[in-house]
């Protein structure tokens, strides 16, 4: 027998739009009509042959769509479903929240042979009643609810008696059908989700124009390992946040969602979540469902340099080889005390990397982990900020979560290796061959490596916002006569004036000093083999490249003899090839777009490194 579709499948939407569970649905097998992409989502048109109804299939349909599983003209089986209102759209849309394919594309559009099939694309289910009442020869005025709506309300009736003395989350179960985190989306109207809180934010404070706020937020998972960040503002801030417990699972409806600011988001998820003051949060206390703890994202240590100073949290894990002591650092902003513990990890790429551990965590984890050392425990951190401090490091932060020994496949796979071999292999720190200025752009010398002509012969670079690149290059002149140091503070590094009377003024600091250090500011011509251009240089890397402070060479060029000292002391500081880290921006100068090239981290050539890239780089050139 053909395989078709149901018939009167869109009526029977139509009748039940937002059933109350997904067994409660017949089998319904519809057409799919001028499929098409729109954003990370598909609209369609679903078809019964009879009527039609325009459709949307989530994000999460697109290996099925990419893969030509679901296909246009093809039929699906539509397990889930609801139909809704969209914001200023005239007719309801069916909100497709599982479904199956059912075949590929037919040769063409089904068809009804029945006169109804004129009614084209399907109004709001009153509409389709009224129709059919005329149909009937009956008074269009009076509108009769079909049979089964009248059953439904008896029903309901009925559920309402039983369930009057529920608690309020036995209720919400009863009554509302739990959607996949997967299904929704901002244009759904009712919904109930059942989550668990892997992770949860500390209660921050922050300032605008309209005045001070609480925020905080968490991340939500529910037992198909979706997720999703949920935030909240101000009085909701303050209900929920003694609310929310790390590893519950709770019932919520009644949020909004939009857009996730893909800047922000710290969940791989189209959309994210606002809770206000009429959301709904209840604990889920039965334990029918299993919803997973924490789902990993794992990002390899020597893969970690693309992330360095970025917004993009990442997880980790490795085999620890060693723990530090508590200490305790004093926080800036409010003078803390803060506790902190540092652990040093490995994994299969052979990289170790500093993870420092804060709070509660360098206290109680990391107590453990002390504890444990010597058995070289496996390691898997949720949420680690990448830094750069004397190579990449990484730190956790208030949403971060440390588990143990987890009984997760990656954390056998890496014990497996680490027995069989990884206890005996020789390993690398990942700050190997790094800048360790923490303005140097956040990457490996060996990341981004370019040539000089890269750089100047692509005039539009950093027009937007300063792009950073590596080069091995050699200073190949200081100009001798330029400007090439500022009088600075000694406590603030600004620029100080001569002072009325003695002594130097600090507009930054408001005070009168009478002493000022010198700090260097010049500029240097840079060459390889590509070509050459002028970089700025500001004090630490110039020191660098000078090999003195901007102190010692102003005494040097003050000394008179037959050598001159400070030409001397440039000339020695040309010709030497160095590692660059560099920022390329845009500056007007007299109405004119220039490129400026700023030395933001400086090293000398480890010749030993460099063999190894370049011994890596000529292996890629014979693999291409």
């Amino acid at each position: 027998m053909a395989v078709t579709v149901t018939q009167d499948a869109i009526s029977t939407i139509v009748e039940n739009p937002s059933p109350e569970s997904s067994s409660e649905i017949p089998d319904i097998v519809v057409q799919v009509v001028d499929l098409k992409a729109v954003g990370n989502r598909f609209m369609f048109t679903a078809s019964d042959g009879k009527m039609k109804v325009k459709g949307i299939l989530g994000s999460n349909y697109s290996d099925m769509v990419s893969s030509g599983a679901i296909q246009n003209l093809g039929l699906i089986r539509i397990l889930d479903y609801t139909l809704n209102d969209i914001p200023n759209k005239p007719e309801k849309y069916l909100i497709v929240t599982k479904c199956e394919p059912v075949s590929p594309a037919l040769d063409a559009e089904i068809k009804s042979d029945a006169k109804s099939e004129d009614c084209g694309i399907l109004l709001k289910p009153k509409q389709d009643v009224q129709l059919k009442s005329m149909a009937k020869g009956e008074e269009p005025s009076i509108l009769l609810k079909p049979k089964q709506e009248l059953m439904a309300k008896s029903a309901a009736q009925i559920v309402q008696e039983q369930r009057g003395n529920m608690a309020p989350v036995a209720r919400m179960a009863m009554t509302r059908r739990v959607h996949p985190l997967a299904s929704l989306n901002p244009y759904q109207g009712n919904w109930t989700i059942k989550v668990r809180v892997t992770s949860k934010g500390n209660m921050r404070i922050y300032k605008n124009a309209r005045g001070e706020g609480n925020v905080f937020n968490v991340e939500l998972t529910d037992e198909d390992g979706t997720q999703i960040q949920a935030t909240m503002f101000n009085e909701t801030a303050r209900k929920l946040f003694d609310k929310f417990e790390m590893g519950k699972a709770y019932y919520i409806s009644k949020g909004s969602l939009r857009v996730a600011n893909k800047q922000y988001k710290t969940v791989h998820n189209d959309y994210e979540m606002t809770l206000n003051e009429n959301s709904v949060v209840e604990e889920a206390h039965d334990s029918g469902i299993v919803i997973p703890e924490t789902k990993f994202n794992f990002v390899s240590i020597d893969q970690l340099a693309p992330f360095v100073n970025g917004r993009d949290l990442v997880d980790v894990i490795g085999v620890v080889q060693n723990v530090s002591s508590t200490m305790s650092i004093r926080r800036r902003s409010d003078n803390e005390l803060i506790p902190k513990r540092d652990i040093t990890i490995a994994d299969e790429s052979k990289k170790t990397v500093v993870v420092s551990l804060w709070n509660d965590l360098a206290t109680t984890v990391g107590q453990e982990l002390l504890d444990k050392v010597d058995k070289s425990p496996v390691v898997a951190i949720k949420s680690l900020k990448v830094g750069e401090f004397a190579g990449i490091t990484l730190s956790t932060i208030g949403k971060s979560i440390v588990q143990i020994d987890p009984e997760i496949p990656e954390s056998k796979k890496l014990r497996s290796w680490y027995d069989s071999e990884g206890k005996e292999a020789s390993m690398a720190s990942i700050g190997s061959g790094l800048s360790p200025s923490p303005g140097s752009g956040g990457r490996s010398m060996y990341v981004d490596r370019v040539s000089l002509s890269h750089i100047t012969s692509n005039t539009n670079l950093g027009e937007d916002k300063p792009v950073f690149f590596s080069i091995k290059a050699y200073i190949s002149l200081i100009k001798p006569d330029q400007a090439m140091w500022y009088r600075a503070c000694k406590t603030c590094n600004k620029k100080v004036t001569e002072a009325i009377g003695s002594g130097y003024w600090c507009e930054g600091c408001q005070k009168n000093d009478s002493e000022c250090s010198l700090r260097y500011i010049m500029v240097v011509k840079v060459s390889d083999a590509s070509g050459e251009a002028w970089f700025s240089a500001f004090n630490e890397q110039a020191e660098k490249i000078v090999g003195c402070s901007a102190d010692e060479l102003d005494k040097l060029k003050s000394q008179m003899g037959d050598e001159n000292p400070f030409q001397l002391k440039l000339k020695e500081a040309t010709w030497v090839p160095h590692h660059l880290r560099v920022s390329v921006a845009q500056q007007e100068y007299l109405n004119e777009k220039r490129q400026r090239i700023t030395v933001r981290a400086v090293s000398l050539v480890d010749f030993v490194a460099e063999s190894r890239f370049l011994l890596d780089e000529i292996s890629k050139m014979k693999t291409s």
